[in-house]
């Protein structure tokens, strides 16, 4: 079953990037059940030529990392997929092994391409049937093959759903042959099974262009940056400034968590966040840094993402233990760039707290416009930056 877009080529809302693959949000729908296997063929051996770029699209890299390695997250997260086979140029199997291997794909394997996409289709499909390098157990072998362009990145589990189902219990019709594609085409003559057009949702897109690659990449960090979790570390201050930014974050778009701590079940939040904000008053050590920074570490929690880690430095003069307490710009870049080689950007906001309402509530709502613009961009030449607010 091909799922490809039958509508127009570019979408005015191209959609969401589903995110949260280690740990499911309560409102995501539960996982389809599928009883029998299904496989994905990813053909990724085009030039890209017409992104005028050296690079073909497929391995071109934004936040860290390559489109095909997307796609094949798309597909490798959703249980009932039993094997995704990659067909890529000769000259890239190695690159693509390296990004296999580098990101953890699993269910993965590279066979080369052919002359021609037909060709380079086949060769996927002839993968899955056990006839490349090794034979398959015929009950191995799957009954629903998704053929899927790999620079289409965005497609969605309940259009995946839809299209297997199809595919298994609808057959093909006479009148299908009149409005058939390429891969429906080779299908149809040259795999011996049947096959149905299933109408594509907005967010089937497909990279093309140059700036179709800023448009992705854009399309992910909206993803990634709609919520952050707050960690208070029990103080009474930074409880009170958490529950400000938490206001200031409703006209930000952004939903904020305040939690104490990561410990017992508050720790599930290193499987569901991409954000960390953690509030230390008065204190200059960055101990409490340290912590999460190696409670993300251990949760391999930025192999696929980068994760954004902002300390925000409160300053309270009504402590008087160890009030003023001098952040070293030095110290935090230095953690900074050690956090950096593990996907972890880290940043520094700093802020004195006032007793002039007015005053405060400017602070706070600084603190959290330039928080949210941190976390929105991503940005690695500001990481170890220590701001003020």
């Amino acid at each position: 079953m091909q799922s490809d877009n039958c509508g127009p080529d570019r979408p005015a809302h191209p959609g969401i990037f589903p995110t949260r693959e280690a740990g499911k949000s309560d409102h995501e729908p539960a996982e389809r059940s599928v009883d029998f296997p299904v496989s994905v063929v990813l053909p990724a051996g085009g030039t890209g030529e017409r992104t005028g770029l050296q690079t073909p699209k497929q391995f071109c890299s934004f936040l860290g990392r390559p489109l095909i390695s997307y796609t094949v997250q798309t597909f490798e997260r959703l249980s009932w997929i039993q094997s995704i086979v990659v067909v890529v140029a000769k000259e890239h199997m190695d690159l693509m092994t390296d990004i296999i291997q580098r990101f953890q794909h699993r269910k993965v394997r590279v066979v080369p391409g052919g002359s021609t996409r037909h060709r380079s289709i086949w060769n996927g499909v002839l993968a899955l049937g056990g006839e490349a390098e090794g034979e398959a157990a015929a009950g191995d072998r799957p009954k629903v093959v998704i053929i899927h362009d790999a620079v289409r990145p965005f497609v969605e589990e309940d259009f995946l759903y839809k299209i297997t189902m199809a595919a298994k219990e609808q057959g093909c019709t006479e009148s299908d042959f009149e409005f058939g594609t390429e891969c429906l085409h080779l299908a149809l003559q040259y795999c011996g099974t049947n096959a149905k057009l299933i109408q594509g949702p907005p967010t089937l897109w497909k990279v093309t262009y140059k700036r179709d690659l800023a448009a992705a990449e854009s399309i992910i960090k909206d993803a990634l940056s709609q919520s952050a979790c707050i960690i208070t570390g029990g103080s009474a201050h930074a409880a009170t400034l958490a529950g400000a930014l938490q206001k200031a974050a409703g006209a930000l778009d952004t939903e904020l968590e305040v939690i104490p701590d990561l410990m017992g079940e508050n720790a599930s939040y290193l499987l569901k966040e991409w954000n960390f904000i953690r509030v230390s008053v008065n204190c200059s050590c960055l101990s409490e840094v340290e912590a999460l920074l190696g409670d993300l570490e251990a949760a391999d929690r930025a192999l696929l993402h980068p994760v954004v880690v902002i300390w925000v430095h409160l300053s309270c003069s009504g402590e008087s233990s160890i009030s003023g307490g001098k952040v070293e710009p030095d110290v935090l870049m230095e953690l900074a760039s050690a956090a950096k080689l593990q996907n972890i950007l880290l940043y520094g906001i700093q802020l004195q707290q006032s007793k002039e309402i007015e005053r405060w509530e400017r602070s706070v709502l600084k603190v959290m416009e330039i928080t949210s613009a941190l976390i929105r961009e991503r940005s690695p030449a500001l990481v170890g930056q220590l701001l003020q607010a």
